[in-house]
């Protein structure tokens, strides 16, 4: 019951990673015909984002080291490694590039530099889901 709610848990990360990258804030910039605005909704939420990925990879984590208290194996330390990764990316995305993109500090470099971590985010939490929904013996 516990890997079901947790294989749950990283759809529910990578499904709200894809779905506010890769449709709802292309769709803003599309729609709302005025960047400004659209990069403001968009900043608010990647930011909503960022604290799904904090809840989500830290309880994970939790579920991730009761399995490696009784059984310390290799796809457990790689899951483990996954989410650390994930989570790393999601917090300096919030708390390092985004606050140097809301000041337009070199706005290209931040916004390709923030842009990228968040797809690495997501490959991150793909394998994970991957990998969680594999099942043993096939």
């Amino acid at each position: 019951m516990k890997d079901r709610l947790a294989l749950l848990l990283a759809a529910f990360w990578w499904g709200s990673l894809t779905t506010i990258g890769f449709l709802v804030v292309p769709m803003l910039f599309a729609k709302l015909g005025n960047p400004a605005v659209a990069g403001n909704f968009a900043g608010q939420l990647f930011e909503a984002q960022s604290w799904v990925a904090i809840g989500c990879g830290l309880i994970l984590l939790i579920h991730f080291r009761s399995k490696a208290d009784e059984r310390m194996d290799a796809a457990t330390m790689t899951s483990i490694g996954l989410v650390l990764g994930a989570l790393l990316l999601a917090l300096l995305q919030q708390y390092a590039v985004a606050p140097r993109i809301l000041a337009r500090d070199n706005l290209k470099l931040w916004h390709a530099l923030g842009s990228g971590m968040y797809v690495v985010q997501w490959v991150c939490t793909l394998v994970l889901l991957w990998r969680m929904g594999a099942r043993p013996g096939r």
